[in-house]
């Protein structure tokens, strides 16, 4: 049996908090986010804790974004065996989700008609806070900032209603995006997390519909 690594509480603290964000809202918390919730001074302490994570296998540390925090998974499995990933892999006594991963999308029809659906996984359910309906590859960097990079695996809380500040996945016109959702004054805008991207403003009277809301994340890395 492979060793845990030791953590102390704070460092159990911090790492559930990251899980916490990552399955509520399919992202990793910011250093000021950790810090704020957990009564840091500044941001620099939730720096140090999450290097020694990081020393210990836990977490991967991603330079050069504020949300440049992944979760590993042999190691996540480790720590909190009940919560771990499980790919096409029933176990019994554990919640188990069947769940459809959508490729591409056909300008107008249904998401989860059966004619986008590439495959199905079988993935341990307590992984997520909100269960989730179906998987969704991502495509491209629009949203790197964020923790979700091109051929990344979101999970997806299918819903029409979302608030701002939320993950979503949105159709425009003929097209299916994952971006953050903002709401101000009667407008919505569907922010990048990539400041290579532009924001995307959705006039009114133009097609827009909320298809589904993030509630967490697998690295293509997990199903390898």
């Amino acid at each position: 049996m492979t060793d845990q690594p030791r953590l102390t509480s704070r460092q159990q603290q911090i790492l559930e908090l990251v899980e916490r964000a990552i399955a509520r809202t399919g992202a990793p918390p910011t250093r000021a986010e950790i810090a704020q919730e957990l009564g840091f001074k500044s941001a620099n302490a939730a720096e140090e804790h999450l290097r020694a994570l990081a020393r210990k296998g836990v977490i991967e540390l991603v330079s050069g974004t504020s949300r440049g925090i992944r979760l590993r998974s042999g190691a996540l499995r480790q720590i909190n065996a009940s919560r771990g990933l499980q790919i096409d892999l029933p176990i019994p006594g554990l919640s188990q989700l069947t769940l459809p991963l959508i490729g591409r999308v056909a300008a107008g029809s249904p998401i989860l008609a059966q004619e986008h659906v590439d495959q199905t996984y079988t993935i341990e359910g307590s992984l997520f806070q909100h269960k989730p309906d179906y998987l969704l590859k991502v495509r491209g960097m629009s949203m790197r900032d964020a923790g979700i990079m091109d051929g990344d695996l979101l999970a997806v809380q299918a819903t029409h209603d979302a608030r701002s500040g939320q993950i979503v996945v949105a159709r425009l016109g003929d097209e299916v995006t994952v971006k953050r959702l903002r709401r101000s004054g009667g407008h919505i805008e569907l922010l990048p997390e990539n400041p290579d991207y532009p924001v995307i403003q959705v006039h009114p009277g133009e097609p827009f519909e909320i298809e589904g809301l993030a509630v967490g994340l697998i690295r293509n890395t997990m199903l390898m």
